[in-house]
């Protein structure tokens, strides 16, 4: 039996949802086990490398060397496009989210990384693209805004005891500002949201895996990549590689095909309270009534913004799909 578009969205959008969610359960979980931040990071880049790279190589066979491709062939993007663009979508962006996990609870990156994702990017295009902040949409940044200082406020003023939450909530933002860059370059540019995640994933591939190989050999970066459970390393190869890079991806292009660009946003809306909730479930996290308030605030923004937003009209699917793409995860 085949699936109609219309079902097909529909198992999309639960993939979608279902990794975005895990991704940030699961990032947190990492914290407590035995592999450093970039080690985790690694073993994405390694495990979308594994899928993406040649999948990049087969998309670029006869035009090799042309101005259209770059890196050998690994990326089917221009090599200013694809360096640019890697810089703040790949390694960048991994890193600080998985370092964020190690300082702050996964309940403050449900809402700080969701949360501040369309402040920057509604921010960025505004001033690079000169897009219109319209008074909804001002209104759904400025909710936004309340909600992540209800969130982090808190953090701050525990630090004053020696708390270091804060600094798991500003790598957070941080990740998302990467994010948000990333997104406004790529709707720059027009990029198909897939051969974008290949280039990025490809520039990832041969600048990160070498230098964190060269610093771990010096003596320079920590590792604990031999300490790990081989299972463990299986897992976040294939969680954080293949499933928040290569399958969420995929999911939230063919989302965007049945839904919309719109309704799509919105029912990634639902990220920031089911991985609050799957936090305190299966993390045994706290929900405070700061951090309830502040994910009601966010969620709300979220939903203000994407209803006030006016795609143009040129980009359509494309720009979309290319603003949540991941990796985000």
């Amino acid at each position: 039996m085949r699936l109609t578009p219309r079902q097909l969205g529909a198992v999309a959008a639960v993939v979608t949802v279902a990794i975005w969610t895990g991704f940030i359960i699961i990032g947190r979980a990492s914290a407590g086990r035995t592999l450093l931040p970039l080690d985790i990071a690694l073993l994405r880049i390694l495990g979308a490398s594994a899928v993406l790279l040649p999948w990049g190589l087969w998309l670029t066979r006869g035009r090799r060397g042309s101005l259209e491709t770059s890196l050998g062939g690994l990326s089917p993007l221009p090599l200013r496009v694809t360096v640019v663009c890697g810089l703040v979508g790949g390694p960048l962006y991994a890193v600080l989210c998985y370092a964020g996990f190690f300082y702050a609870p996964a309940a403050h990156a449900s809402v700080l990384m969701p949360g501040s994702l369309p402040l920057w990017t509604a921010l960025l295009a505004a001033a690079l693209l000169h897009d219109r902040i319209t008074a909804a949409r001002a209104l759904g940044l400025a909710c936004i805004v309340a909600g992540g200082l209800l969130v982090g406020g808190s953090s701050l003023l525990a630090s004053l005891n020696g708390g270091e939450v804060w600094k798991g909530d500003l790598i957070f933002m941080a990740a998302a500002l990467c994010w948000s860059v990333y997104s406004v370059l790529a709707r720059r540019h027009q990029l198909n949201p897939v051969l974008a995640t290949i280039a990025v994933t490809a520039f990832a591939c041969l600048t990160y895996v070498p230098v964190f190989a060269l610093l771990v050999q010096a003596g320079v970066l920590p590792t604990r990549l031999g300490e790990a459970p081989w299972r463990e390393i299986v897992f976040q190869t294939l969680f954080q590689g293949v499933g928040s890079v290569v399958i969420s991806g995929i999911a939230f292009v063919q989302m965007v095909r049945a839904f919309g660009p719109v309704r799509s946003t919105m029912i990634t809306a639902l990220v920031p309270g089911l991985s609050a909730l799957g936090a305190v479930l299966l993390l045994g996290e706290p929900l405070g009534w700061n951090l309830l308030a502040g994910l009601a605030l966010v969620t709300a923004g979220i939903l203000l913004g994407v209803r006030a937003a006016q795609a143009p009209s040129t980009i359509k699917i494309e720009a979309a799909s290319a603003v949540a793409t991941s990796a985000r995860g």
